[in-house]
């Protein structure tokens, strides 16, 4: 198989207006197996690091995953997946003591997929999703999942554990999009719980036609300018960060 995408993070005007850095991080590798690997995290805007810790989250987990896929033939499992994360909770909550902080002060969330030739497995902690094209169709593999009160969500640093999804999927996707939340409102239809094809279909659509494999860098620059226009950040003040994933 072979991927191509585009992609892109810019950062807020909410952000901007204070003064504050791009909280957004991301990650995509076409994988040696064939597969493709992508990753995306928000880091918590009340925390002080959170834009490290979204980088960090990333950083690992393109590792591991690499790694494995590297001596492996199978896909990890559940248990190996969910010790990846207590293996980076681990690394972040040293980093916290030797500075003296909080592991909360690293807060961010995680959406990640995982696809080989018969099986995709996504990953999701926190308010940030990922879709699936099937043949034509579009598919929501995991929903933003919100925390118990308004404008809250889950973090690789909740205590005593993060709320982890592991979704395993044999449709042979196509297509994939990954985003954070700062997104949500133009790639999902919150009435129907749905992805919003208008949306997907034309923002794809110069993917599939990209030629060669991995990164797209003309398309991911234009990519940029589109989240970081007028008519986008009228819709939503937030970090935006899209991944836009084709197999040619």
């Amino acid at each position: 198989m072979v991927w191509r995408w585009a992609s892109a993070s810019v950062i807020g005007t909410s952000h901007i207006d204070t003064g504050d850095r791009l909280q957004d991080a991301y990650g995509v590798a076409q994988l040696c197996n064939g597969g493709v690997f992508a990753v995306v995290s928000d880091g918590a805007g009340s925390a002080r690091l959170g834009a490290y810790g979204a980088w960090l989250t990333c950083r690992f987990l393109s590792v591991r995953v690499r790694e494995w896929v590297r001596d492996k033939s199978n896909l990890p499992s559940d248990e190996e997946l969910a010790g990846w994360i207590d293996e980076l909770r681990d690394r972040i909550f040293a980093i916290a003591t030797r500075r003296e902080l909080k592991p909360r002060e690293f807060a961010a969330t995680l959406t990640a997929v995982i696809v080989t030739a018969g099986e995709s497995i996504t990953l999701q902690i926190g308010d940030s999703a990922v879709v699936g094209r099937n043949g034509a169709d579009w598919e929501v593999l995991c929903w933003p999942e919100n925390g118990e009160y308004a404008s809250s969500t889950y973090f690789v640093t909740d205590d005593p554990e993060p709320r982890l999804n592991i979704i395993r999927s044999h449709c042979r996707y196509n297509a994939f999009a990954l985003f954070s939340d700062g997104i949500g409102d133009l790639a999902l239809s919150h009435l129907e719980q749905a992805a919003h094809a208008p949306f997907l279909v034309p923002m794809i659509r110069p993917v599939d036609a990209g030629l060669g494999a991995g990164r797209l860098i003309s398309l991911s620059e234009k990519l940029a300018a589109y989240l970081a226009s007028p008519s986008v950040c009228e819709r939503t003040d937030d970090d935006k960060t899209l991944v836009l994933i084709s197999k040619g």
